[in-house]
């Protein structure tokens, strides 16, 4: 197998396949293809056991900033936009109620500047205060149980989308493949990329790629191919793994709780599964392990690969872990993977969601979770809080820890855009009709969207 394409795509993720979707559809580069490793495409952290399957708008994630959560949301919209103008027998996504709760004196002052002071009730006109009783009409089990004296808010939205990422990238990948010269090659490893005079050089384990340009967006392998060819000499990685634990019809829709702002993690929430609602999944953990794939231990060489061993990667490390909120949270997060005492100590994280739970009620969700790239900056020893990219010459690097699937389209566009720089004006990108696909099928908010279920 051999091929000469224009751009060559490595990795089918959800952010590969965002990309060769956006440029398949809505560019007129000549041809395209895409390379993965796995024989399915979205094999690994796509796969919807893999993630919390939560599409993040910055509504309810109270550890992101409001800048933040105005760049988040534009491009949860698009995703949601494309599910809606794609998926309308929500094969792909369910859409429920979602909130973020907040129990005590403490927590519920947090939340209510939150809303009023901060901006967020401007930012998202779907999003409402809703006191207990409102609560226990979405939430029953949120509620029963709990102190009636204790005081509850909570901020919920109609736009709770859940999301198989994976179902979702192979539908950007058929969307794609709709049009010519465009190529998908699965089972296909790179194991090596070279600068040429008019592009890179792709050996795989089934052959030869030759490419103009090319896109890396192989999760945290992309960080590891970069330092391959001298780029991101600045970076490690704190590769995050996530776990869950299930229970039996728990919730109606997702139930968050609040973050402490200085996790780049997020927060232990409770909600029902995109294909069985009556699955609801508490999580993630966030549990440290040294490889860039979760159980595959030749995953350990590529982490030390990235790692590096030099004095400024141990020195990041030590700065970071030895912050007073991180260490405790990572320590406590490893207690949880331990066979009989790991539910019982996850056990509070979920009744401070449904207060009646108890040990009997949750199990550990065995092959569920993945890894998630904290990105970590060498030069500030500090952990970066969010995606991180590369762009070289004529080559793009993603690194897209949470929320990346969920921003995956607005990073497929700003890659787009990057590609049409690097192509010098020889093609051209409709950003027009691609928000008219994607973004442009958001609802908007309607008085529908507050009145509250007829029968949960």
């Amino acid at each position: 197998m051999s091929g000469k394409y224009d751009l060559v795509i490595v990795g089918g993720g959800i952010s590969g396949a965002s990309l060769l979707y956006t440029t398949a559809k809505f560019t007129d580069i000549d041809s395209v293809a895409l390379v993965e490793k796995e024989s399915e495409i979205a094999a690994i952290n796509s796969h919807h056991t893999n993630n919390s399957q939560t599409l993040h708008f910055g509504d309810i994630e109270t550890n992101y900033t409001l800048e933040k959560a105005e760049e988040v949301k534009e491009g949860a919209e698009m995703l949601a936009g494309y599910l809606e103008n794609n998926d309308p027998d929500r094969e792909m996504h369910a859409k429920r109620n979602k909130m973020v709760l907040a129990v005590g004196d403490d927590e519920v002052a947090e939340l209510e500047d939150r809303y009023h002071e901060e901006g967020f009730g401007d930012l998202f006109p779907k999003l409402e205060p809703i006191g207990r009783e409102e609560i226990a009409d979405y939430e029953p089990n949120v509620v029963e149980g709990r102190d009636p004296d204790e005081e509850m808010l909570a901020l919920r939205t109609p736009d709770g989308y859940t999301v198989d990422y994976g179902a979702t990238s192979e539908s950007f990948v058929d969307r794609a493949t709709e049009e010519p010269d465009v190529d998908v090659y699965t089972s296909t490893e790179v194991v090596d990329i070279t600068p040429t005079l008019d592009g890179y050089t792709l050996e795989t384990t089934e052959g030869r790629f030759d490419c103009d340009v090319a896109v890396v967006a192989a999760g945290s392998h992309s960080l590891q191919i970069a330092k391959e060819l001298g780029y991101g000499e600045d970076k490690v990685l704190l590769p995050i793994a996530g776990s869950f634990f299930l229970a039996e019809d728990f919730l109606n829709g997702k139930v968050y709780t609040l973050q402490m702002k200085k996790l780049p993690f997020a927060a232990v929430h409770g909600d029902a599964d995109v294909h069985d609602p009556s699955v609801t999944r508490f999580g993630p953990t966030a549990k440290l392990v040294p490889a860039l794939e979760r159980g595959e231990l030749s995953t350990v060489g590529d982490f030390l690969d990235v790692f590096g061993f030099d004095l400024d990667a141990f020195l990041s490390y030590g700065n970071i872990l030895a912050d007073r909120i991180l260490l405790p949270y990572v320590l406590r997060n490893l207690v949880y993977d331990l066979p009989e005492v790991g539910a019982k100590e996850f056990l509070p994280h979920v009744q401070k969601v449904v207060p009646s739970a108890d040990l009997d009620d949750i199990s550990r969700a065995e092959g569920y979770g993945g890894v998630r790239p904290q990105i970590v900056d060498t030069s500030g020893k500090t952990l970066d809080m969010g995606e991180a990219k590369i762009v070289g010459d004529d080559v793009i690097f993603n690194i897209t820890p949470s929320p990346g699937a969920s921003t995956s389209l607005k990073n497929a566009m700003r890659d787009t855009h990057t590609l049409m720089d690097f192509f010098d004006g020889e093609y051209s990108f409709d950003e027009e009709a691609f928000r008219s696909e994607t973004i442009d099928n958001f609802p908007r908010p309607s008085a529908a969207d507050y009145a509250p279920p007829a029968d949960e």
